[in-house]
């Protein structure tokens, strides 16, 4: 039965990070980001302390728990203007996906360094010319015939962290599955290997991660690069891909939330004719308004997460997609009223909520868009034809 109220060891984690978060804050992100650095200092602290691998086996360094705890971390250092973008990669796609599927080896070489943060590992899937479509990715991996070896070739855009990735998981298919029918294998590929080559994307973005376009040329990786199954595919990529869209929605969910307590905060303090502007209906009731669609979509996320954990694929790839969706929409709509409750102030560097209007829509475009969710819902849940 899905548990509708946080256990005393969920509530303590989230306390717990929510001091680290309010430790660092957002102008610690902001120094951050104006010094073109990552923010190394706290990523470090989360991982000394547990929270970076929470997710992952204890007997390869993790905390035992699963997306449930995660998305908590994320959701609190976002809440406290903290947010760390890396925990939806390292951690929750490519740990997952390693621990799911990966070798004993794999196993051993990543999760105690993905786990205490001394190793990160970067998630390539999407393709200039694939889109939303991954059944026309091209990446492709070959065997050499003499030894084995997988020599692949392919592009890749929008990769997040790369410059402080030890290595990329990337989406790729077998030469053999240009049938048609999608056949995607995951490979471990080193930032360092001959012909991997990355190159940054000018991005309106203000963000410490940093996007990027990867060119493979003929990359030679060991056999034992592969993760999983050649021929499972498809389900190891979704045991990532669910994962992602879960942590998305508690990055979006703790973005509202700092806003609007920023909003809230100017509310309480701005008086304008003898009265606090948050007295006023029209100021209380659309911020009302917007913490009631972060709570609710916080549940969906929930929901999501607990069926994940207890190995319900398939109900949480419809609740990790509906939760994505309703958080991205409360947070567009929290960070948009509370800009609007500041008014002008809204717009200065002083109070730090203007960058937010390009961030919150993040949310709403990756991993997946809205309309595709959409499409997966009419689809998938009410059962409506494809127009496509």
């Amino acid at each position: 039965m899905l548990p509708q109220i946080e256990t005393d060891e969920h509530k303590a984690l989230r306390a717990a990070v929510a001091a680290l978060g309010a430790k660092y804050g957002r102008d610690y992100i902001t120094r951050t980001i104006a010094e073109g650095r990552h923010p190394t200092e706290l990523w470090n602290e989360a991982g000394k302390l547990g929270y970076l691998g929470v997710n992952l086996p204890e007997e390869h360094g993790g905390g035992g728990g699963g997306i449930t705890e995660l998305s908590i971390v994320l959701e609190e250092l976002g809440a406290a203007g903290s947010p760390l973008l890396m925990l939806v990669v390292s951690p929750a796609i490519c740990g997952t996906v390693i621990a799911r599927f990966g070798t004993e080896e794999q196993k051993r070489a990543w999760l105690p360094g993905l786990s205490d943060g001394s190793r990160r590992m970067a998630f390539g899937i999407t393709e200039p010319d694939a889109g939303s479509n991954s059944h026309r990715i091209t990446t492709t991996g070959r065997r050499d015939p003499d030894t084995g070896d997988w020599l692949l070739t392919g592009r890749k855009v929008f990769i997040s962290g790369v410059d402080t990735a030890d290595a990329v998981l990337i989406v790729g298919r077998t030469e053999d599955a240009r049938t048609g029918r999608l056949k995607p294998c995951l490979f471990i590929v080193p930032t360092d290997a001959e012909g991997f080559h990355k190159s940054p994307i000018d991005m309106e973005l203000s963000a410490a991660e940093k996007q990027f376009e990867l060119t493979l040329d003929d990359v030679r990786l060991p056999a034992d690069a592969l993760v999983g199954d050649e021929d499972a595919g498809l389900l190891q990529l979704f045991a990532g891909l669910n994962p992602e869209r879960i942590m998305t929605a508690a990055f979006a969910i703790g973005m509202g939330r700092y806003a609007l307590s920023k909003a809230i905060e100017y509310a309480r303090d701005r008086t304008v004719w003898k009265a606090p502007i948050g007295a006023h209906q029209a100021i209380a009731h659309p911020l009302a308004q917007a913490h009631i669609d972060l709570e609710l979509a916080r549940l969906m996320m929930q929901k999501a997460a607990y069926l994940y954990d207890t190995g319900d694929d398939i109900g949480a790839g419809e609740a990790a997609n509906m939760a994505k969706y309703a958080a991205a929409e409360a947070c567009v709509k929290a960070v948009d009223q509370s800009v609007h409750t500041l008014g002008g102030n809204g717009l200065t560097r002083e109070f730090g909520l203007a960058s937010l209007i390009t961030a919150s829509r993040v949310a709403r475009i990756a991993p997946v868009s809205r309309e595709m969710i959409l499409n997966y819902v009419s689809h998938q849940t009410l059962g409506l034809p494809k127009s496509y």
